[in-house]
């Protein structure tokens, strides 16, 4: 029984008592289950003020910039940890010992094959596909090459499945980058890091031997720590929505992969990349800057701010740094990247970003980053497909785990009321 209740009274009605609940941290939760069976529903588009599940893998507070895994800040896993650790600690709730460890990465570096069908399966798209749309495709496919172990009501099957798709979305990222170029593809091998072994797989050709740089390995390995997990975002919600339907793990990770595609969501780092080149050069800077601050020009500066975060966004921190690092590293001159370097400092020194708290965030550096490292834009958002496989599939396990029911989210219905049907048709 909880502690706290609130009272709601309707018309002078009776008053309906709810329990209001207490999590870890974050705000406390008025629980409206019991208001349907009162025939009254909440209102709430986007279910932004509205917990859709109880869970235990990421806690975000966007006032004061913090990002917990599993209690963890993320700046220290960032710094101090590697994806595959990041990896194992959001889907088993603790960091692993050696041994532990040393178990989990020999089976997902194992099973980073992909069934050697799925490459006739890419001939089909066209060359010019966009690679999410390729990504979402080959994702779905899955269940028809892996499908001995797809019964989500077992333990064992659910940790396979898991497994997999942890294990083969950097061979299918690599493939649909590979695909588009018209290269052949490059097969994964487990002698390489996670993130050495994307690389290798992007860049590798078999006439001539890639060369892993350790600098660009440790920024991407940070890159897909930084996006690993993010609470309850539209992709996550939307491969929970998928899951309670009981539908196969490599179906749900493909409506995640749907969702992250929109550019409100995954495809910021896109967008901002595609900002910078309208900008182009840093002469032109003061102009953009000048529309950015005028309310009625629709222009709007990409990668700044944050929907969630009001201050700083925590992951931006450690992705400022490596950034440089990358630009240090390659010694780049590039005038796009000028333009990006400039609009740093302008938002971080302008009273106008300051006051507003329009700080760089995340998706800005990794743009910088990716391109940096002769990634097309075009694969931006795949790469943040791979890195949120592990948090989504965590939290597809979670829920099936602790149990669901079947989300069915209710209306505010708006439309005609019942009414007579009368053909317009001619007899």
């Amino acid at each position: 029984m909880a502690d706290k209740k609130v009272t709601l009274t309707l018309n002078g009605e009776a008053p309906v008592e709810l329990d209001v609940l207490q999590g870890t941290l974050g705000q406390d939760v008025v629980d409206v289950r019991s208001l349907g069976s009162k025939g009254l529903f909440t209102f709430d588009p986007g279910f932004t003020s509205t917990a859709s599940c109880e869970s235990k893998i990421t806690y975000i507070d966007g006032d004061e910039g913090i990002l917990l895994h599993r209690g963890y800040p993320i700046d220290q896993l960032a710094t101090h940890s590697n994806y595959l650790e990041v990896c194992y600690i959001l889907l088993n709730g603790e960091t692993p010992t050696s041994e532990q460890f040393e178990e989990f990465r020999t089976t997902v570096t194992r099973h980073t094959m992909i069934h050697e069908q799925i490459t006739r399966l890419l001939q089909g798209f066209r060359r010019d596909s966009h690679p999410m749309a390729v990504m979402c495709g080959v994702t779905g496919a899955l269940a028809a090459f892996y499908h001995d172990s797809l019964d989500v009501n077992i333990e064992r099957h659910r940790e396979i499945a898991a497994f997999r798709l942890l294990s083969k979305m950097p061979t299918v990222a690599a493939m649909c980058y590979k695909y588009s170029i018209g290269q052949p593809f490059v097969y994964p091998r487990n002698d390489l890091s996670y993130a050495g072994n994307f690389l290798h797989m992007m860049f590798a050709t078999p006439c001539e031997e890639y060369k892993i740089n350790p600098v660009l390995e440790r920024a991407m390995d940070r890159i897909l720590i930084l996006h690993a997990d993010h609470e309850q975002n539209a992709s996550t919600s939307t491969v929970r929505t998928a899951g309670s339907s009981g539908a196969n793990p490599f179906a749900c990770i493909a409506a995640g992969i749907a969702s992250l595609w929109g550019p409100a969501h995954g495809g910021a780092n896109e967008a901002c990349l595609r900002m910078l080149e309208e900008i182009n050069h840093k002469e032109h800077i003061p102009e953009f800057v000048k529309r950015a601050k005028d309310k009625n020009d629709s222009f709007r500066l990409m990668g700044f701010g944050h929907r969630v975060y009001k201050n700083y966004d925590p992951r931006a921190t450690v992705m400022r740094d490596t950034c440089h690092e990358v630009l240090n590293e390659l010694g780049m001159k590039d005038d796009l990247l000028e333009v990006a370097m400039e609009l740093e400092h302008i938002a971080l020194n302008d009273p106008y970003f300051i006051e507003r708290k329009l700080y760089p965030n995340v998706d800005f550096y990794s743009g910088i980053i990716l391109k940096a490292m002769g990634i097309p834009s075009s694969m931006f958002t795949v790469i943040f497909a791979m890195a949120r496989t592990v948090g989504w599939i965590a939290h597809w396990k979670e829920m099936h785990d602790e149990g669901m029911k079947i989300a069915r989210p209710r209306q505010l219905y708006t439309g005609y009321e019942q009414r007579e049907f009368t053909s317009k048709l001619s007899k």
